[in-house]
């Protein structure tokens, strides 16, 4: 079995992480980060930027440069409106009421965009090991859907990943934490506020086991959110100063948001900081410039809604696993956004001055404590228990529009629960299954996760009929939901993964079509190494002919002349392949040695003739045709060998989906006492 990788798929950063002599590690990206940009960027020749390189070419690019895509992966249209208004790129409506993203006419589902990160990942952890990674433990937020998290499983699928487990995110942190601690008893909170989501979990710790007591969050609270205020407080600011309204000008946005990010970042450890945007923009009277000073007490006032919103899921935390503030042995801080000052303050004032523990790196713990997961998966790490819990209640609607909780929330999974019930009329041969999750007494309050029909049941008065409902939620926190009816034995099921998700077969299909572009990627950009070898062969080549000309002879200028001829004909024929652009360069790369060996050996020549010249008293001066070999400069000629290149990141096809509910009848079955 080869190493299972752990991975963080953030909102605005990833993270990749193993388990190398029993200890979990963080792999490096290429460009020498421990974390990766979540963000995708598309160029204008095609190329697919990922990470690092997509974030440098983001302001210049707004508009087909892809971030924060985990806050619409498996979420529905309706229920984005915020998200969307405060991203650059063009999102459309999926077939399944979903959130698409169109760059240049051509739509990505967040799943294949997420697919585009986690290959970068990926790659990174095969270069790393030197061998090919096939498996992997992702992490989600505690609070994510069955939806988003069956979403986020078929984004590893499309990776070329075998998902083999989908764990919380502050469950994870707790692992890493606690992976030495095994033989100590303790109640652990991790706090875990990300660029896009916030979760509180408590653990108990002790004898190798981890079990969720509780959790707590909100999926739409994160760094981003910080971000954002900073950006409203400019946008007001200049508008203020200048009349010009810059949320009008994507570019300018884009410019702001870097900015913001920048400044929340600094007012950590200062407590003023300068944003200076020169030519932001520009009227009629010549180019504006952005220069404002921000506090850190002006930031905290511009958040202070944000902050306070971190408190009420601690309170539930607590309330659901039944213990008090004073009863946490250990607070774990983990995510970017939980090094602002204010923030920590208010844990330490909520658990009445516990300072929390600092011993883990809150951007690399999500990563650690997965890899600690699949470092387990994988025979690595001696065997310890995890019991998580599923974040909220799941039920169904039943008659009155009446929410009927099956499983509980802080349910430790995985589990399996069913409930028998009936008809709600007289000679009523259907009904429907809709399938909720939340905690509102009223089903119309609480989440769709699906609905499905179950059919055939014969005619009898209302209250007769018994239909079992069953809900089993895996290791990895996704719903199946199935009905029987006890009388005839018919039984109709449900995988929930309508909302966002895709079928086994568009999975797969979608998985195929990466690899069919990975190997189009790769060609494309072996070609584009190849022009970049062959520009500076070209240059040598002029520079050395500029400099030794006299010492080329004509037979071997002209050969060079020809080959170079067919070399820059190929460099601009659009259509040509690697395959075939490689021979002409190798070509022009012989002719090039032969130049140099001709330079060698005329220059050596040379400086042999007037040695002997200055031996012979009576030769005259001018019969010197050339420097001496101590005043003639031999080049070096930079020789590029063409190499095998390597493709890391994809282009991956749009695929749609759907799934009707239109057909589907009203909630019309009641629960047997």
């Amino acid at each position: 079995m080869g190493k299972v990788i752990g991975i963080d798929l953030g909102t605005t950063n990833s993270c990749v992480a193993v388990v190398e002599g029993g200890k979990p590690i963080v792999i490096a990206n290429s460009e020498g980060g421990r974390t990766t940009p979540s963000i995708v960027g598309f160029g204008k020749s095609g190329d697919l930027l990922v990470g690092q390189l997509a974030k440098r070419q983001s302001i210049t690019n707004a508009e087909n440069t892809v971030y924060s895509i985990k806050r619409f992966i498996g979420r529905r249209w309706d229920d984005t409106d915020t998200e969307r208004s405060r991203v650059p790129y063009k999102c459309v409506k999926g077939r399944d009421d979903t959130v698409d993203v169109e760059i240049r006419g051509r739509r990505y589902t967040p799943q294949e965009i997420s697919s585009m990160i986690l290959q970068k990942l990926k790659q990174e952890a095969e270069n790393f090991l030197g061998e090919e990674v096939t498996e992997a433990v992702i992490t989600v937020p505690a609070y994510f859907t069955d939806a988003q998290r069956q979403a986020t499983k078929d984004a590893g699928t499309i990776a070329g990943l075998d998902v083999l487990r989908i764990i919380n995110e502050p469950t994870a942190a707790a692992l890493a934490f606690g992976l030495d601690k095994q033989d100590q008893e303790q109640l652990i909170l991790v706090f875990d506020l990300g660029g896009g989501t916030f979760d509180v979990s408590i653990l108990q710790l002790g004898d190798g086991v981890f079990e969720v007591k509780a959790t707590s969050g909100n999926n739409q609270l994160g760094g981003d959110d910080f971000d954002n205020a900073i950006v409203m407080w400019m946008l007001e600011e200049f508008l203020e100063q200048e009349k010009i309204n810059l949320a009008e000008d994507k570019m300018a946005l884009q410019r702001l948001r870097e900015a913001a990010e920048k400044a929340k970042v600094e007012l950590s450890s200062m407590v003023n900081t300068s944003v200076n945007l020169p030519f932001i923009t520009a009227d009629e009277n010549g180019p504006k410039h952005l220069e404002m000073e921000l506090s850190r007490s002006k930031f905290e006032e511009l958040t202070a809604h944000l902050i306070a919103a971190t408190i009420e899921p601690m309170i539930q935390a607590l309330k659901d696993a039944d213990l008090k503030a004073e009863d946490i042995d250990k607070i774990i801080l983990v995510g970017g956004s939980t090094r602002i000052p204010a923030v920590q303050n208010a844990v330490i004032e909520f658990y009445n001055g516990k300072t929390p523990d600092r011993s883990i790196n809150p951007d690399e713990a999500v990563a650690l404590g997965a890899a600690v997961q699949a470092g387990v998966l994988g025979g690595e790490v001696d065997t310890l228990l995890l019991l998580d819990v599923t974040p909220l209640s799941l039920g169904l609607e039943t008659l009155g529009e009446v929410f009927t909780k099956i499983i509980e929330r802080n349910t430790t999974i995985p589990t399996s629960k069913s409930q028998v019930f009936s008809t709600a009329v007289d000679g009523q041969n259907s009904v429907e299954i809709h399938v909720l999750q939340g905690e509102r007494a009223m089903a119309q309050d609480n989440k769709t996760l699906g609905k499905f029909l179950l059919t055939g049941i014969p005619p009898a008065p209302r209250g007769v009929p018994q239909i079992e409902v069953a809900f089993d939620i895996d290791v990895n926190g996704i719903l199946k939901v199935s009905a029987q009816d006890k009388g005839t034995g018919r039984e109709q099921s449900i995988r929930i993964t309508n909302t966002g998700g895709l079928s086994q077969a568009e999975v797969e299909r979608m998985r195929q079509q990466a690899e069919l572009y990975a190997e189009e990627d790769k060609k494309r950009r072996e070609l584009i190494e190849l022009k970049n070898q062959a520009d500076n062969l070209v240059f040598s080549y002029k520079s050395t002919l500029k400099e030794n000309r006299e010492f080329v002879s004509e037979a071997i200028q002209n050969l060079a002349e020809d080959k170079l001829a067919n070399l820059q004909a190929a460099m601009n024929d659009a259509s040509i392949s690697a395959d075939r652009f490689k021979p002409i360069l190798e070509e022009f790369q012989k002719a090039l040695f032969s130049i140099g060996e001709d330079v060698y050996n005329r220059a050596s020549s040379v400086a042999q003739n007037q040695s002997q010249n200055e031996d012979d008293d009576e030769v005259e001066p001018s019969t010197k045709i050339a420097p001496s070999a101590s005043e003639e400069k031999i080049p070096e000629i930079a020789l590029t060998f063409v190499e095998e290149s390597s493709a890391t990141e994809t282009s991956i096809p749009q695929f749609n989906f759907d799934f009707d509910e239109d057909n589907t009848a009203s909630a019309d079955y009641e629960q047997i006492d």
